[in-house]
């Protein structure tokens, strides 16, 4: 009897806070190609509909390049008070996003995709309720000096110093990181990919 095929798994991201949660559940892709796509959100486009269509795009142009394997594409957005808050490109703009989030609820959403390598695809959101104390003038300094805003979806890390300032979280901690678990795992299982 032969040995059963070996299953290609693909990470179509840059995020090292993905690669690690992969490695947390025993998953280590064979390769980690992130994606380059568009990631401008439409301004009638919510949150929900801009994470699930982002995660979709980034999972279609891994198995682009990689056609015989699983492929794995998430997205994150956080939204306050109605507004999509992406990644600040600068201190200003993440100093701008911090502001917003200071003393207020938001919402962290995260859309992810597999893509089997016959072409099957599912796709599911994951979303957290997070709450953060009013930031004093030093909370300020602290965040943004620490420079853990780059590359951040709100302009914070969770499980960087942000951590420290979050009153409240309801739903997929995960997620908020940037690979919501359970949603991962299933998703994979449900298309064929054998969880260790």
């Amino acid at each position: 009897m032969s040995p059963a095929p070996r299953h290609r798994l693909v990470l179509a991201s840059a995020s090292p806070r993905r690669l690690d949660l992969l490695g947390q559940i025993g998953l280590t892709p064979d390769a980690v190609d992130p994606a380059d796509i568009d990631e401008r959100t439409g301004k009638g486009e919510t949150a929900r509909r801009a994470a699930l269509r982002l995660a979709n795009l980034k999972a279609a142009a891994g198995v682009a390049r990689h056609p015989d394997a699983f492929v794995v594409g998430a997205d994150t957005i956080v939204s306050v008070g109605g507004r999509k808050l992406g990644k600040p490109a600068e201190r200003d703009e993440a100093a701008r996003m911090l502001e917003q989030l200071s003393g207020r609820g938001h919402a962290v959403i995260t859309g992810v995709c597999v893509i089997a390598p016959d072409g099957r695809r599912a796709s599911r959101l994951a979303e957290a309720r997070i709450r953060m104390k009013h930031f004093g003038k030093a909370d300020f300094a602290r965040l943004l000096d620490s420079e853990e805003w780059r590359g951040a979806a709100g302009g914070y890390r969770i499980q960087g110093r942000a951590g420290a300032c979050v009153v409240s979280l309801t739903g997929s901690y995960t997620a908020v990181v940037g690979l919501p678990l359970y949603e991962t795992t299933c998703l994979l299982a449900g298309l064929g990919y054998p969880i260790p």
